[in-house]
């Protein structure tokens, strides 16, 4: 015999050559005389063609299916039947109150079942089956023939449409016959062989009478495996690279007050960043419980009049707009909360979902991931803080990076580092960063200098993985996408 052989092939191979002689070898036949599902049978039919053993003949046929316009009558009845039931129940109707119905008018008409006369309509031969139409449509869906007149007038109403399909049917080859001679005089591809090994196969030396031959080289179907989400393996690795620095993870409640979300971080409260049009606000809870009182009055007079030196914001800070629930629309709400009571040195970092009130485009969602890092220790510095986002983005893959100054409500100095795309060839802003304000970490009971940086998740990775649209991610549940997206990590 000439070749390695899957059991579906000796199978379906002996099937052909017993029913050579048969006009027709489709799929669906061979599936019912070989026993093998229809999937197998296409599958063994290609590995046997690659070996020269039957011949896959692919021939293109015509067939009638309903338009959506046909489906719906099919149930519903044409709209000319359904009129002349209308008109005949009454006695007449007039034109004006049929409005809407004019292509049922306009066959009905046509069928010799109504008369038009000075506005009026008026039934006139009952036909001989009103449903005749509904239940040839039916007969379509059925796939069944109808007479050709009726097929035409259907086909000119667009309630049918021709649809090409392709027929396969198998045929073998001299070359399979003498294959197929071949195994069954040697029982090839019987009960005996052994093509899955067990323990008791083992033990009980069965497995020397004959194991199933197999060619690794045959097509095979695509294994779709459950894989992780794009954005699942980059938190994943960023938390790594976290963690691998020294730094230890922290969480915090997505519901979160004003005051950890706002007031904590030092930032006033008329900011047009807490308006209803950037943030969202809970009806439920009604408020949110504050911390401590010697807390909540540093921060306070942070606000109102400064601290060590500084005027704050010089205006009334309230308890009860502190007291809001939001959804919080910054992870940098756990960094307060990791800052109130800690003990530098410490290095402290967050992923999480924020929500923040924006129109969705291409760039932004009401709901996105963002990543934070802070390193609260008396000895750093700013250099160190250039340092610390040089080394986290050069472990995120980027080999130039760059920072210039910025302005954030809660830092002092600030900077936001830029990353060069290789494949865009262009620098991207990636984040802020910063040296948080006194104002923000002496209410909170930390004199140390802390280091604050952020990013969001899901920007770099669509940038990393060619996306042009990070509503990819979440909106379209591209499966396509999901699959064929590769992830260098």
């Amino acid at each position: 015999m000439g070749g390695i052989y899957h059991p579906h092939e000796t199978v379906l191979l002996k099937c052909i050559y017993r029913l050579k002689d048969s006009a027709a070898l489709d799929v669906k036949t061979l599936s019912k005389e070989s026993g093998l599902n229809e999937d197998s049978v296409r599958k063994a039919a290609l590995w046997l063609s690659n070996k020269g053993l039957v011949k896959i003949i692919v021939e293109e046929e015509k067939t009638d299916s309903l338009t959506n316009e046909g489906i719906k009558y099919s149930k519903t009845g044409l709209p000319e039947s359904e009129l002349y039931r209308l008109v005949a129940l009454n006695g007449r109707a007039e034109i004006k109150d049929l409005k809407g119905r004019e292509i049922a008018i306009m066959w009905a008409k046509k069928k010799g079942w109504i008369k038009i006369s000075n506005g009026v309509v008026e039934p006139l031969s009952r036909p001989k089956d009103p449903d005749e139409d509904k239940r040839l449509l039916n007969c379509i869906a059925a796939g069944n023939k109808i007479p050709k007149g009726k097929l035409e007038e259907f086909k000119n109403r667009n309630l049918i449409l021709e649809k090409p399909v392709k027929k396969e049917s198998l045929a073998i080859t001299g070359k399979g016959i003498l294959e197929a001679e071949l195994f069954l005089k040697a029982g090839f591809g019987s009960d005996a062989e052994i093509g899955k090994l067990t323990p008791e196969i083992i033990k009980s030396g069965q497995w020397k009478k004959g194991l199933r031959s197999y060619d690794v080289t045959l097509p095979a179907g695509r294994l779709i495996a459950g894989k992780k989400h794009i954005t699942t393996i980059w938190a994943e690795k960023i938390r790594k690279i976290f963690l691998d620095m020294g730094f230890k993870e922290s969480a915090g409640p997505l519901v979160e007050s004003s005051f950890w979300c706002f007031d904590a971080l030092y930032q006033p409260q008329d900011h047009p960043s807490r308006e209803l049009a950037d943030t969202f606000y809970m009806k439920k809870p009604v408020r949110s419980e504050l911390p401590d009182k010697k807390t909540v009055d540093a921060v306070k007079k942070a606000h109102e009049s400064g601290v060590n030196g500084s005027t704050g914001w010089m205006y009334k800070w309230s308890g009860k707009i502190a007291e809001k629930p939001v959804l919080r629309t910054h992870t940098t709400a756990v960094s307060a909360r990791s800052l109130y009571g800690l003990k530098p040195p410490a290095k402290i970092f967050c992923i999480g979902r924020a929500f923040r009130n924006e129109t969705v485009d291409y760039k932004h969602l009401p709901e996105f991931t963002q990543i934070e890092g802070i390193v609260a220790d008396e000895n750093v510095t700013f250099r160190d803080l250039l340092g610390y986002l040089k080394e986290f983005y050069s472990r995120l893959g980027f080999s130039k990076i760059r920072f210039r100054p910025a302005y954030f409500p809660y830092t002092e100095m600030s900077v936001e580092p830029e990353v060069y795309f290789e494949d865009k060839k262009e620098w991207v802003e990636l984040g802020g960063a910063g040296i948080l304000r006194p104002e923000v970490t002496n209410p909170l009971g930390v004199d140390a200098p802390v280091l604050a940086w952020g990013l969001s998740l899901e920007r770099p990775v669509a940038l990393m993985t060619g996306l042009n649209d990070i509503r990819n991610f979440y909106f379209k549940n591209d499966l396509r996408m999901l699959r064929e997206t590769r992830v260098r990590v």
